[in-house]
């Protein structure tokens, strides 16, 4: 399948707006929605494509659903502003909500409003669930891919954490290079990400020179503003599986020092689950309510780049190299391996945290059931899905 053609950067945004608005459910939730919406509905790129993009994004350091939105961004648009179109239109929603409840917005409370959080909880069981049918179709089709898959979800039961996926990926790609060569058809062509080699490595260069040199500044200095910059970049720097990874990470650097109670920091974390979007996005939450200026909204936007920004700068400087490589057959059938490694994570995550957070009953089997037969069976766009069974989350509360 080739590659549909470069889309104008008010496309991108659009198309990303409507999923940051919409997709609950976590990082591997938002894969799913990713999947249905531009690998099925808009046809943007091909499922093997779209596995390639995830397991790169699973590899590197950053929140692996904002970084696979980057680089769908920058692959439909050619460039570094459909990228940028594509990360600044998921993050926006969920970082204005939070930004709002750092004010002292009116918290999301009472018996309807947790039966619609509880509702939007079995949108993402419905979601994962379809993401990882289609999937598993495409990217393990035969004996030796399905074994890959179920290896790697031992790996993540048993390991857990993001040492459990990394090494999923890296384990499943040795296994693709002895069990995968010659199966399937070779890729061909770039993906078309109009990243150079030369723009890739200055990403890289400029990602360590923030990582090593922003302490340095900071500590001669004694600027707050600095100290703020560098406390969420070094921890969106160093944090490998997600949003829910960061948050020890976040706690330390922001409740150690007295910048934001421990009561403050617990309650904007509990109104991050309830918004559509990253998770990365509560930093603007935090930098809102941080002790010393900056905070209010340059404190949000310090803190929200600066979390974010690791993550986009190596999946950047990735890009033209990881690109060039996938051509090798040597290459390809490594991939073919992380790929069906890529499904059992998934299908791992499915169960925990995803069901388990989730299905708390045989009435909430049934709604995830529904769910996932409206996605599969009726072919309803998940934000429809949203709608339903974020109702029926209210309703079965208030019975």
């Amino acid at each position: 399948m080739a590659e549909k053609s470069a889309g104008s950067v008010a496309e991108i945004f659009a198309a990303f707006l409507k999923l940051g608005l919409t997709s609950f459910g976590g990082p591997i939730a938002h894969l799913g929605y990713f999947r249905a919406e531009f690998v099925e509905r808009r046809k943007w790129l091909s499922e093997s494509s779209y596995a390639d993009i995830v397991a790169l994004c699973q590899f590197l350091p950053g929140p692996a659903s904002s970084q696979v939105g980057f680089a769908l961004g920058i692959l439909h648009g050619n460039g570094l502003l459909g990228g940028l179109a594509a990360w600044s239109a998921f993050t926006m929603p969920s970082a204005i909500i939070l930004f709002a409840f750092a004010l002292g917005a009116t918290a999301f409370t009472g018996p309807f409003a947790e039966g619609v959080l509880h509702g939007l909880k079995l949108v993402a069981v419905a979601v994962v669930a379809q993401a990882i049918w289609g999937m598993a179709k495409n990217l393990t089709p035969d004996r030796e891919r399905a074994t890959i898959a179920l290896a790697a979800v031992a790996i993540v039961v048993f390991i857990g954490g993001s040492f459990g996926q990394i090494g999923a990926i890296a384990l499943g790609a040795l296994a693709g290079l002895w069990l995968c060569r010659g199966e399937g058809p070779e890729a061909t062509g770039q993906l078309g990400f109009s990243v150079s080699p030369q723009h890739g490595i200055a990403a890289l260069v400029l990602f360590a020179i923030l990582f090593l040199i922003t302490p340095l500044v900071t500590a001669k200095t004694g600027s707050q503003a600095l100290a703020l910059f560098d406390a969420f970049y070094r921890s969106g720097a160093l944090v490998f599986g997600g949003g829910h990874v960061v948050l020890p990470l976040l706690q330390a650097e922001v409740v150690t020092p007295g910048w934001v109670s421990n009561a403050d920091f617990l309650a904007g974390y509990g109104m991050a689950q309830a918004v559509p979007g990253p998770l990365f996005t509560f930093a603007a939450y935090l930098g809102a309510v941080s002790g010393p200026p900056p905070n209010g909204l340059a404190g949000a936007v310090i803190a929200l780049i600066a979390l974010s920004l690791p993550g986009l700068l190596l999946v950047y400087g990735m890009l033209p190299f990881w690109d060039a490589l996938r051509l090798h057959p040597t290459a390809q059938a490594a991939m073919r391996g992380t790929n069906a490694a890529v499904v059992g994570i998934l299908g791992a995550a499915l169960y925990n945290p995803v069901w388990t957070s989730a299905v708390l009953s045989p009435r909430d089997f049934a709604v995830a059931l529904a769910g996932f037969l409206l996605l599969t069976v009726w072919k309803l766009p998940p934000w429809i899905v949203v709608v339903v069974l974020a109702m029926a989350g209210a309703m079965l509360r208030m019975i």
